[in-house]
């Protein structure tokens, strides 16, 4: 930016809700030069969110414990610095509804009033811009519908989901003797395959000629590409070519980190869970987990039971996985029976992903379903986790996304693509082509 523009002479002031400090404890360290402003009643509110398990809980803590480290005239409309190369910060205590907000909404509320403090910093600073920033997309909706300029915090989003990566690559018109040196060698040299530029770590090709196909995979150590074979696991048996490069990832002990992004029914779950089972002695133990989101707002404590009653609802998609591999099995095949052992004897766990935090996990095959609804902050927590030894897996849909602040640019499924995309040990693919049913594909793609 040119120390001279107008925007550096006269930085904009920022006026955050609850949810974006919620969403990210360190949010006040990234509006570069510009000022923020903090109502009082989203400190009011936070003080309701300092006891709990959850992320939001260690967020609403984290903030709170680095706000009270800043020193300065909070109070004051100068504000207290938060360093070099960054404005300043400051609370607004506020005060009585503007008549506008009066009129137009029923009733008093925390979003209200913080759309007030907005108004009121507005005609205080009229010599620049004001912003509310907030991760509810109805309170920008009322604040624009008041002329109060709003905006979605955008710090960990990723670019666009048109380019975000999806692990594979096809290559029409590849010389007929490139595609039989595969099937000869099962290995060529990068150096021989000019064809194919910049290849990221363990990303995946499908090379055609006519009739002609291979699938490949790069990897970065050997400087080199390597045939994918279609191998099953534990019963299941891939499809198509995306299931071909997703079990290739998930059997490699290599890779650390796999994340599987796909519709419904394209087997995301089920290839995960398969591979776990079918490289199980290298594992202490299987972990299956999910974020438990709520549906129509109701939490836990609306459904009847005990705790492992409650969470039952939750964890059925994994069970009915699990019917699906026995099924391919057989009852009677020792396989499926050692499933039912694997679960007695807690080699095998479907946990809610709260659980997880402050574990560490040693020589764990650790799959967490529906990561869609995780927060860049959540799925950065799960991996800290992983001790020696560990494998972590992430599926999910970032179109089928039940959390209300995120989408499917924010949230953590499609961040971790995006950032560990080109690291040698994680692998990425997205599953393009459903498998559960014509019927489920129908709606999947119409509805």
């Amino acid at each position: 930016m040119n120390p001279t523009s107008p925007a550096k002479r006269c930085p904009k002031l920022f006026v955050l809700d609850t949810n974006v400090i919620l969403h990210d404890a360190g949010c006040i360290r990234n509006f570069e030069e510009n000022d923020i402003a903090i109502p009082i009643t989203v400190l009011e509110e936070l003080d309701r969110f300092k006891k709990g398990h959850d992320d939001i809980h260690f967020q609403a803590r984290e903030f709170l414990r680095s706000f009270d480290e800043i020193t300065g005239e909070i109070l004051s409309e100068q504000g207290a610095s938060l360093g070099p190369g960054l404005g300043s910060i400051r609370v607004v205590l506020g005060g009585e509804l503007e008549q506008q907000l009066k009129a137009a909404f029923l009733r008093d509320a925390p979003d209200h009033r913080i759309l007030n403090t907005a108004l009121l910093l507005e005609r205080q600073e009229s010599h620049r811009q004001v912003v509310l920033v907030t991760k509810d997309t109805n309170l920008r909706l009322k604040a624009k519908a008041l002329g109060v300029t709003a905006q979605d915090y955008t710090s960990d989003k990723v670019e666009s989901v048109d380019t975000l990566y999806s692990g594979k690559r096809v290559v029409e018109n590849m010389p007929s003797e490139t595609i039989d040196a595969f099937y000869t060698e099962r290995e060529v040299a990068r150096e021989k395959l000019p064809e194919l530029d910049d290849p990221k770590s363990n990303e995946n090709f499908i090379l055609r000629n006519g009739s002609k196909s291979v699938l490949v995979v790069y990897r970065p150590m050997s400087r080199s590409f390597v045939k994918v074979s279609k191998v099953s696991a534990y019963g299941i048996k891939p499809r198509n070519a995306e299931q071909s490069f997703a079990i290739n990832a998930l059997l490699n002990q290599d890779l650390k980190l796999v994340t599987l992004l796909g519709k419904a029914g394209s087997g995301k779950t089920l290839l995960a869970l398969a591979a776990a089972l079918e490289c199980r002695s290298t594992y202490r133990q299987i972990l299956l987990a999910r974020p438990t989101v709520p549906l129509s707002n109701r939490d836990l404590g609306y459904l009847p039971g005990d705790v492992a009653a409650k969470l039952d609802p939750y964890m059925k998609p994994l069970q009915d996985n699990l019917t699906v591999i026995r099924h391919e099995l057989g009852d009677k095949d020792p396989n499926a029976l050692r499933i039912g052992e694997m679960l007695e004897g807690e080699k095998l766990v479907m946990t809610p992903l709260a659980y997880i935090r402050g574990r560490s996990l040693q020589r764990v095959f650790l799959i967490v379903d529906e990561a869609q609804n995780l927060t860049p902050h959540e799925v950065k927590t799960i991996i800290t986790r992983a001790g020696e030894g560990t494998k972590m897996v992430f599926t999910g849909d970032i179109q089928q996304i039940d959390h209300p602040y995120l989408d499917s640019l924010s949230n953590g499924l499609s961040y971790l693509v995006s950032r560990m995309m080109g690291q040698s040990i994680y692998a990425h693919i997205t599953l393009e082509k459903g498998e559960r049913s014509d019927l489920a594909d129908l709606a999947s793609d119409l509805l």
